[in-house]
């Protein structure tokens, strides 16, 4: 029972003065003073404010969402007013496309210009080159080639340039057009990677290396794209990701496409890819059985920078050579060439038969991977003039397959014919047989070690395209020897030594020339020619450089 002289207080207290009892008097659970279910003012006042702060952060967050929404509305309003597609131009549509924009109220992404902007959208060809002058609206195009199936989720695209900070021109362009294309396409930053509704990607990538390549081993592609591709030194990298080309879907075809304007430390593969190898605008087939087709551009096929002529006007104000290859789209002038003295008419020569007592000698430079290249040379007793009359120009030759082709393509010679090798092709690498030089050797090739001097090398070469008082230079070339003339037109000064060649470059007709030159060749009386020839003697001029 409560005691009575307690009563009159709120709550019990036990000897230590705590509460222990309810109002109700039933015991309190935790000692202490039960809280007063009563809020003060102040209390009241805080939490309204805090739910005011609340609401009020909602709010805030409600607008930022509306003038987001409302800024997409007016971009939309402003893509299906900005005549992207006018009347007339929906009239020169097909039917089946007309009905489409009347029944669904689409609007057309993106028109291709007349010529070959529309010409490369439209190719069947697997490999296509879309190449030539600047402002050709090459970059547009290669963006859009890759969205024509983007509505199928199989499909996966791949965007390449030589280096991950030139891709940023192509992605912000995608920003601009593949959300009008594709509703609720969306760009995965990390990844540089477009996903869009049905599941298909567009990937961004870069391949600055020929390693760089193996980044891909594994994948899969329907659609590898290159922007600027004679910004790649060679074509390993290219060749390698062709292979990288499947799908599952049969509805899909496979496609390779590039786009270049004229020069570039790449500019001779490319060239000998796509250009020489058949008329613009005609399909052929690669050796690799491809098929393949150049579309060459010019300024005047953009109508949108061609208009006012601003900026034809900026491009003939560059330099010869970077005016050709950029306005003219011409492939047969090289930037920063490393022969500049080398000419057509001066240094190449129509085939003729060389008389059989004139010396000669041959050039190697040995490559599996890469090309190996052997050129023949025979030196003119008159003025000795050195006339290459003969290149061996392939990949993919063993010691024996090497040494074989040699000996086929000597057939109709008096003798074998000597020559220098790269001393590379002397080293051992682990393996326990002979040597590259050694098989040749073996094979009945007299062959010694090239000297590989780069300066003196490339020097030799200046002296020898250089006229003489006569107007002859001392080095001219057969016709027939397309690779050497090849290199010699296009093979560019490396950028770290001016003194050298870009060793990124197409250089191995040029190397296999650099070795025979420094090989001193020479020329002396006939009856000592005559005699060499009959005990089968080649002697160079440096006694202690010889066999």
């Amino acid at each position: 029972m409560v005691d009575k002289e307690k009563k009159t207080s709120k709550y019990l207290t036990d000897a230590n003065g705590d509460y222990i009892l309810n109002k109700d008097g039933s015991r309190r659970k935790k000692p202490g003073r039960p809280k007063n279910k009563e809020l003060s003012n102040i209390q009241l006042a805080l939490r309204a404010k805090k739910q005011l702060d609340k609401k009020n952060k909602k709010v805030k967050k409600l607008t930022r969402s509306l003038a987001k929404v409302k800024k997409e509305v007016k971009q939309e309003e402003k893509v299906l007013t900005s005549n992207v597609l006018t009347e007339s131009d929906t009239k020169e549509l097909p039917d089946a496309i007309q009905e489409h924009l009347d029944t669904t109220g689409d609007y057309v992404a993106f028109m291709p210009n007349d010529g070959p902007q529309t010409d490369f959208l439209a190719a069947s060809e697997k490999d296509v080159l879309y190449g030539g002058a600047a402002g050709g609206g090459k970059s547009f195009a290669m963006l859009i080639d890759p969205l024509r199936y983007c509505h199928l989720p199989e499909h996966r695209a791949l965007i390449l340039r030589r280096s991950m900070p030139e891709l940023r021109e192509l992605i912000d362009k995608s920003r601009e057009l593949y959300p009008k294309a594709f509703k609720g396409a969306k760009f995965r930053e990390v990844e540089k990677l477009w996903q869009f509704p049905s599941g298909a990607k567009i990937e961004f990538g870069f391949l600055e290396r020929d390693a760089d390549v193996y980044r891909y081993q594994g994948q899969a592609y329907s659609w590898i794209g290159f922007d600027e591709i004679t910004h790649l030194p060679t074509e390993f990298g290219w060749n390698y990701l062709a292979s990288r080309l499947r799908t599952t879907n049969p509805e899909i075809k496979t496609y390779l496409r590039c786009t270049a304007n004229p020069g570039g430390v790449g500019a001779q593969w490319v060239k000998k890819r796509y250009v020489d190898s058949a008329e613009p605008n005609t399909t052929f087939k690669g050796s690799d059985g491809l098929t393949r087709k150049f579309i060459p551009a010019l300024l005047q096929d953009n109508p949108y920078l061609a208009e006012d002529g601003e900026y034809e006007r900026m491009l003939e104000s560059l330099p010869a050579v970077q005016r050709k290859q950029l306005l003219e789209g011409n492939w047969d002038v090289a930037e920063g060439a490393a022969f500049a003295e080398f000419a057509l008419d001066t240094h190449v020569i129509s085939p003729f038969e060389l008389p059989s007592w004139w010396e000669r000698l041959k050039g190697i430079d040995y490559g599996y991977a890469a090309e190996s290249c052997c050129l023949w040379a025979a030196v003119d007793p008159d003025d000795k003039t050195i006339i290459i009359y003969r290149e061996l120009y392939r990949k993919g030759l063993t010691g024996e397959a090497l040494a074989d082709t040699i000996t086929q393509m000597e057939e109709n010679e008096i003798k074998s014919i000597p020559g220098v090798l790269d001393t590379a092709a002397w080293a051992r690498t682990g393996y326990s047989g002979p040597t590259i030089g050694e098989t040749l050797v073996n094979r009945g090739h007299k062959l010694r070690r090239a000297d590989k001097n780069r300066i003196a090398g490339k020097t030799q070469i200046h002296e020898h395209l250089r006229q003489r008082d006569g107007g002859r230079p001392r080095l001219q070339i057969f016709s027939s020897c397309v690779n050497l003339i090849k290199e010699l037109q296009g093979i560019p000064l490396s950028s770290k030594n001016p003194e050298d060649v870009d060793t990124h470059a197409s250089d191995h007709a040029y190397d296999a020339l650099r070795y025979l030159l420094m090989s001193r060749p020479r020329t002396d009386h006939p009856y000592d020619r005559m005699m060499r020839i009959k005990t089968d003697l080649y002697r160079p001029s440096d006694d202690g450089f010889g066999y």
